[in-house]
């Protein structure tokens, strides 16, 4: 390892700011290189067994390398922070390039969602596993690769743009998403319920906001690092908002208590 290599993470972005070196950037990649696989591979667990982790790593490795271009010291944002939802856009962009979902795997997930709503209906209740693995005619083993196929494919939507930064980055929505690994299904329906009823008729800016704040709990620096709008003007638009939740709350109660007095 060379000597710049062992020198503090902290001095070598402060060089690298200065230089722009080619050495100094691979040492930095280097260093948040676990970063890419960690992202990668929780993508991947999502995704059909015809997807390489590798192919992930790639293209995430072109997301870490834009933001460590981009990143500006001054912020007082953690890398870490700023450059994960980079890393994943990398990749889900590729992803949608590749057009990775083979038109079997579509078809297998569209029979999967078929015949769940159709016994939904018919038993008045959400069906077991077994019970759509039967309707289909298939094992559990094959009934449970349909299922992992079909989140797959949800998947592509996670990387449509909501909007567009004023720098002309894109903030797309799986970069607002929470990891529900081991989560309480109950807590996040009622998490889901709540975000639905804070974020109702707000512009997609604002509700990034909220969601980046209440619910992935970020400052408001490492929002605006992700917005890329300075930490002033996140705080602003955040009182507005705050403002205007309150002036709804307040007609939500009179019209409550007109219909109850009726």
């Amino acid at each position: 390892m060379s000597k710049a290599a062992k020198r503090d993470i902290k001095d070598v972005w402060i060089e690298y700011k200065k230089t722009r070196t080619e050495l100094l950037r691979n040492i930095l990649m280097e260093n948040y290189l676990h970063l890419v696989r960690y992202n990668a591979e929780r993508i991947h667990v999502k995704l059909p067994d015809e997807v390489e982790l590798d192919d992930l790593m790639s293209a995430g490795i072109f997301g870490l390398m834009d933001a460590i271009a981009a990143f500006d010291l001054e912020r007082g944002v953690k890398f870490e922070t700023y450059c994960a939802p980079r890393i994943r856009g990398a990749i889900l962009d590729e992803l949608r390039s590749m057009d990775w979902v083979p038109r079997l795997v579509r078809s297998r997930a569209h029979k999967l969602d078929s015949a769940s709503k159709q016994l939904e209906v018919e038993l008045g209740r959400a069906p077991t596993n077994d019970e759509i693995a039967k309707r289909l005619k298939v094992s559990m083993g094959e009934f449970e690769k349909m299922a992992k196929d079909a989140s797959a494919v949800g998947l592509v939507s996670l990387s449509r743009k909501w909007f567009e930064t004023d720098s002309n980055k894109d903030v797309r929505e799986i970069d607002v998403l929470e990891d529900k690994r081991g989560a309480d299904p109950v807590r996040e329906i009622q998490r889901k319920d709540l975000k639905e009823l804070m974020t109702k008729g707000l512009s997609r800016a604002e509700r990034l906001i909220i969601i980046l704040y209440y619910f992935e709990e970020m400052t408001m620096k490492e929002i605006g690092a992700t917005l890329d709008l300075s930490e002033s003007r996140v705080s602003q638009m955040h009182s507005s908002i705050l403002a205007r939740l309150r002036a709804q709350m307040a007609d939500r109660k009179k019209e409550f208590a007109q219909a109850t007095a009726v």
